[in-house]
């Protein structure tokens, strides 16, 4: 890796699996996948239903909201390209649907964040195609 290349940070690489995803993210719009075949709700999308193996899956917008479930605050740049963000808050949301996911906290001082805080998804342009998902407290 070339010491411009390190400081740059990672992006993700859609697929034909997250694609609606990611275009549901360039719209501010966070879209999760239920399963036909037994009502599981996921979140990362994947070609098969995580809980049945059923391959019947539909795309539905969520609320965007959910609870802070775990957190921790990063004091150390895990990388060049971070330098400059830290210390930052990492989040686990559980979504108000059900599934959690990993993000990082925005509109707080990341020493302020608490378990079971009222959290809504925001969005970060990292590039023309891609947004990033983020959270910021409800007030």
């Amino acid at each position: 890796m070339s010491p411009q290349q390190a400081h740059l940070k990672p992006t993700p690489t859609p697929d034909a699996d997250s694609e609606q995803l990611w275009k549901g993210l360039k719209e501010g719009k966070l879209f999760l996948q239920h399963c036909e075949d037994c009502g599981h709700i996921q979140y990362y999308h994947q070609a098969i239903c995580r809980h049945c193996l059923g391959e019947n899956l539909v795309e539905k917008e969520a609320s965007g909201k959910g609870i802070v479930y775990s957190y921790s605050v990063v004091y150390r740049a895990p990388g060049p390209a971070f330098k400059n963000e830290i210390p930052y808050a990492v989040v686990l949301v559980e979504l108000e649907e059900g599934p959690r996911m990993i993000s990082s906290m925005v509109d707080i001082d990341p020493e302020l964040v608490e378990f079971d805080m009222k959290v809504e998804m925001v969005v970060e342009p990292i590039s023309e195609e891609i947004n990033l998902p983020r959270f910021r407290p409800v007030v």
